[in-house]
């Protein structure tokens, strides 16, 4: 689980947002955290302590002066095990309390109180005007510089009717960034550039040649690179899956269309990585109408030309990225693998037997580079993007 005995504090101030808290819990809770909710006064007026306690599993606080705990200090005692402090949503009121040292209740003062090696994240929510206003955005300002780090908010439609930036980024997405806030962060200011799920060539207007990639292996790549510090640019072929948070996602349907959008990105990129099942030949003689049937039966004779090798085009830029291919194969993995890569001209090749892999969530991966090959035990496509993404960050 993504965050198995870590320790978060969620606190809780005043917001119609509140309702997103009880999800969130539910998800660190899911994820393995052991949550300790606090709540302002004014967070009870949205949604009740007895609501969090159930969800969390423990009690909740609300008061400074709760006797509760036996020296009379939750300031002090419920943070000093605390692996994170989040507070989600948070007001405008209370990014104002944050931002100059404010303690009049029990939250602000712990936030205070707390050891300066225990991250603080918030979460704003308001109303677009008040996000805006330029008090509130001298508050973000002051908050960033003291190492607090803030997560959103969002644009979109507002409670109150108006639509603008200041919602609360959703519980899954605060979900992510919570995790990814417990991550190394070996990838900080670098571009990466990823490829993911199959490529779909056309044979007439509603069929088409395709493959049976999923995408989740390149999404999860995605995912730990941006979770790694990275800016991540993925260029997606026809998948069902949702866009990891704060990755910037380019869909694409061909692999020219795969192609042109690469190689015009390239450049200016750090770490190209090729994950994408990209189809090897598209239908040179693809029809503009449905073809149909005949009473004859005749069947249409399709002709293939070549689609262009987006990781070799790559590899050979004067100016090129790191480059780590990918080559799912359905035998000889270790004899395939490695003749690829030197094929392909690039530093490292990941591989796995693809028909085995595809569309599951789990995955068995081989490092090919100078050195040899190096086996990734079969574990969840998330951690093994993970520890290929720590992989990469060791070549560079």
């Amino acid at each position: 689980m993504d965050l198995e005995r870590k320790r978060i504090v969620l606190g809780l101030t005043g917001g119609v947002a509140c309702y997103k808290a009880a999800e969130l819990t539910r998800g660190l809770v899911k994820a393995g955290a052991t949550v300790q909710v606090v709540m302002t006064n004014a967070a009870t007026h949205f949604i009740t302590p007895v609501t969090m306690q159930a969800l969390s599993g423990r009690t909740v606080y609300t008061d400074q002066w709760d006797a509760r705990i036996a020296n009379n200090m939750p300031h002090i005692d419920l943070t000093r095990d605390a692996d994170a402090i989040v507070i989600a949503p948070c007001s405008a009121d209370f990014m104002f309390k944050l931002a100059h040292g404010a303690c009049d209740d029990l939250l602000s003062t712990l936030c205070v109180a707390r050891p300066m090696t225990v991250p603080l994240l918030v979460a704003p929510a308001m109303n677009v005007e008040m996000w805006q206003n330029p008090a509130t955005q001298r508050n973000a300002t002051q908050l960033r510089f003291d190492g607090i780090h803030i997560l959103g908010p969002d644009a979109g439609e507002q409670a109150c009717g108006e639509t603008g930036m200041g919602r609360m980024l959703e519980p899954e997405q605060l979900l992510e960034e919570i995790i990814a806030s417990f991550r190394n962060k070996v990838l900080t200011s670098k571009r990466v550039l990823i490829t993911a799920g199959p490529t779909f060539e056309p044979i007439d207007p509603v069929r088409g040649i395709t493959n049976l990639s999923s995408g989740k292996m390149g999404y999860a790549i995605a995912r730990a690179a941006r979770e790694a510090g990275a800016e991540v640019t993925l260029v997606s072929g026809p998948t069902a899956l949702s866009t990891p948070f704060g990755v910037h996602r380019i869909n694409v349907q061909t692999a020219q269309q795969m192609y042109d959008v690469v190689m015009s990105r390239a450049p200016s990129q750090d770490i190209f990585i090729a994950v994408a099942a990209v189809a090897d030949w598209r239908v040179a003689n693809a029809s503009v109408q449905k073809l149909k049937k005949n009473e004859a039966g005749d069947v249409p004779q399709l002709q293939f030309e070549q689609n262009p090798d987006i990781l070799a085009a790559v590899a050979a830029l004067k100016d090129k990225p790191y480059c780590v291919g990918f080559a799912a194969e359905s035998e000889n993995l270790l004899e395939y693998g490695e003749a690829k890569r030197k094929r392909k001209g690039i530093p490292l090749l990941v591989g796995n037997i693809g028909h085995q892999t595809f569309g599951k969530d789990e995955n068995e991966l081989v490092l090919f580079d100078d050195a040899g090959n190096k086996r990734l035990a079969r574990a969840d496509k998330h951690d093994l993007a993970r520890q290929l993404v720590s992989e990469i960050a060791g070549r560079l």
